[in-house]
């Protein structure tokens, strides 16, 4: 497990490389505040929205999560207490204020990328909204 990526994975680099060149800027492994040793993966920390990209064995992903036979046991505790985390920083999230987009690492980069630049794009405008009154 030491050798896996838990950060820089080739998803988060594709995504990062695509939000870059359209001309946003994020910051990155920014930590959760108030929750100690999480991070989003990319933060645009102004607009408050939270992007992060989920391993598809590490974090259960419907469609290609895979049990691991040896040490069932403790791997499907594990890998369920991660789950539980995932919902819980989102859910600390939202309630700060942030808007939390999830993805899988299987999705398309350049599908995420627009998702993402969308959802800044809205938050922006919110809060322009928001100024003016």
């Amino acid at each position: 497990m030491s050798r896996q990526a838990s950060k820089d994975t080739a998803a988060e680099l594709a995504v990062r490389r695509l939000l870059h060149a359209a001309g946003l800027r994020y910051r990155v492994e920014y930590p959760v505040p108030g929750m100690a040793r999480r991070r989003i993966d990319i933060a645009f920390t102004g607009v408050k929205l939270a992007v992060l990209i989920d391993g598809c064995f590490w974090h259960g992903c419907p469609e290609h999560a895979t049990q691991p036979k040896s040490n069932a046991e403790w791997w499907r505790q594990k890998l369920d207490r991660n789950m539980a985390r995932d919902i819980e920083t989102t859910e600390h999230l939202s309630a700060a204020g942030w808007e939390v987009l999830r993805f899988w690492e299987h999705e398309a980069p350049g599908d995420v990328a627009l998702r993402v630049a969308t959802a800044v794009e809205r938050r922006k405008a919110e809060q322009g909204r928001g100024r003016s009154r």
